[in-house]
């Protein structure tokens, strides 16, 4: 069973091409989020496909950072809304610590990009501007324009305006560029008015201007030898700007337009990413809760097309359980539900690595360990792993295995689980997730006599009894709660009432299992 981007890759393979470039590109106006990075996830896992079938093949990405500022992104003051209408790159760092606005935004993905497994080769469409990448491109544009713009109509309700120039100058008054109207060229100098009320002049050999967006896009991808690039759905829309800029490319810079990999936008808790509206979620805040290889994994599960929804609250643990049983089926650390689902599985975890044959990792289960760190209290290694241990939470290759013998790999993988579960737990998991062993004292909660009694023989239980499993003790506990006439619910009730001091908890045999048994004894009767 070959994965959506091994059989894209086996598409291009077929290309008569010396070599492939898969180019990527995000506008710089805000935080880069995982949802306008899948151009980068995309584009870096189409060329690892590639350079494995034996290709040539080379991942950019372009910092559109040339586009003028449309919204203040979050969380900058409403201040920054007089640099609205300047290019990205001429907007100074909102806190002083980078050489501009466009570095600030860049810094947290570039950041990343290593754990990620990401290899790009970064480009700066400011840069190519000033550097003069774009100027024949420009002078081919203006002296087309009419064909442009014949083009451009097709596509349109209402022509352009006769006058119309593909090129868009920076205002020398205002610095704005998305307030000019270029109207006449004379050779490489573009006249053109502003909505501030200037009229000027502009020399297109001074970087100060582009073009206009989908006659760009055309013109890189002849620039770089693009043969294929992701990019959101809605430049995929009929009529929309990869239709438009291919015909340009095609006639206008005979070029052919590269192999198309749209995808659908991520949402985060059901509502649209927005960078001027803080709802984002960052490739970097991703780490703090989850290894690289299950971003990896989310975005290549399904097709690209297919809506997702994100969110790093309660559904996170039910995402982190997919991931960590399709880990171990890679591993072959558990059977799938089928041969076919572990054909499934293999394929995506394969794509979603990081370094291919990697070893197998030591992560155990995320859901798990929210509840072993809790009621270990503190990031305790060895007494986690205990819990681990007792509860049969290790899988075959580590069952036999105690602390010491996990290796420096191994011990760093399970450190950084750990750290996962705790960023979680403190930044994203509902209250009723979240709990504390009361150690020190007794919590004055109220008990009702057939409740005090049931706790009593549960103690005796277990005092006497020893439990091999989580499954024999939830088995032992409900004949002790039967033989009281408690419900389910309020004999767990008091469970967790004695030792938590709140009504809720984690399911109760396990938890119980994961305590020192005398302090559970003890506690049950209330004695300590």
């Amino acid at each position: 069973m070959k994965h959506w981007i091994e059989r894209i890759a086996d598409e291009l393979n077929e290309m008569d091409v010396e070599k492939h470039v898969i180019a990527s590109g995000t506008s710089i106006s805000g935080s880069i989020h995982i949802g306008n990075s899948c151009d980068v996830f995309i584009a870096n896992a189409i060329g690892k496909a590639l350079r494995e079938l034996g290709n040539d093949a080379e991942t950019i990405w372009i910092a559109d950072d040339h586009d003028p500022l449309r919204k203040v992104p979050f969380p900058l003051p409403e201040s920054y809304d007089q640099y609205l209408g300047m290019p990205y790159s001429m907007i100074p760092c909102p806190e002083g610590c980078c050489k501009n606005f466009v570095e600030h935004f860049e810094k947290p993905l570039f950041k990343v990009l290593d754990a990620y497994g990401i290899e790009i080769t970064p480009k700066s469409g400011f840069e190519m501007y000033k550097d003069g990448s774009y100027l024949e491109s420009i002078r081919i544009s203006l002296e087309k324009h009419n064909e442009i713009k014949a083009i451009f109509d097709q596509y349109r309700r209402e022509p352009l305006a006769d006058h119309w120039l593909p090129y868009n100058p920076i205002c020398e008054k205002c610095g704005r560029v998305n307030t000019t109207e270029a109207y006449d060229f004379d050779g490489d100098i573009v006249k053109y008015r502003c909505e501030c009320g200037h009229d000027g002049e502009m020399d297109i050999k001074s970087g100060n201007g582009k073009l206009t967006w989908r006659v760009e896009w055309a013109a890189r991808w002849k620039i770089f030898g693009t043969t294929c690039e992701p990019f959101g759905k809605d430049h995929a829309a009929a009529g929309g700007s990869y239709d438009v800029s291919s015909v340009i490319s095609e006639e206008i810079f005979d070029y052919p337009a590269p192999y198309p990999v749209p995808y659908e936008w991520i949402t985060l808790d059901g509502e649209a990413m927005s960078k001027s509206h803080g709802v984002f979620f960052t490739p970097e805040q991703w780490l703090e809760i989850g290894p690289a290889e299950s971003l990896n994994y989310y975005l290549f599960r399904s097709k690209p097309m297919k809506s997702k929804d994100f969110s790093p609250k309660m559904p996170w643990l039910d995402f982190m359980d997919t991931f960590d049983k399709v880990e171990r089926v890679f591993y072959g650390e558990e059977e799938a539900p089928s041969e076919k689902e572990g054909r499934k599985f293999k394929s995506i975890y394969k794509n979603a690595q990081i370094k291919a044959d990697a070893p197998l990792p030591f992560r155990p289960p995320f859901r798990f360990l929210v509840n072993a760190y809790q009621i270990v209290g503190e990031k305790d290694l060895e007494k986690i792993f205990g819990i681990l241990k007792k509860n049969s939470q290790l899988t075959k290759s580590f069952k036999d295995k105690d602390f010491c013998d996990l290796t420096e790999l191994e011990l760093a993988q399970y450190e950084e689980r750990v750290d996962n579960v705790i960023a979680w737990l403190d930044k994203y998991a509902p209250k009723f997730v979240k709990f504390q062993v009361q150690y020190d004292s007794i919590p004055k909660l109220p008990l009702p006599d057939d409740q005090i009694a049931f706790l009593k023989d549960l103690a005796d239980l277990m005092e006497e009894k020893e439990f091999s499993s989580a499954e024999e003790l939830h088995d032992a506990m409900y004949e002790v709660l039967e033989s009281h006439g408690l419900k389910p619910q309020k004999a767990f009730q008091a469970i967790y009432k004695m030792i938590l001091g709140q009504k809720q908890g984690p399911r109760a045999a396990s938890f119980l299992l994961s305590l020192d048994k005398d302090f559970v004894v003890k506690r049950l009767r209330q004695e300590a």
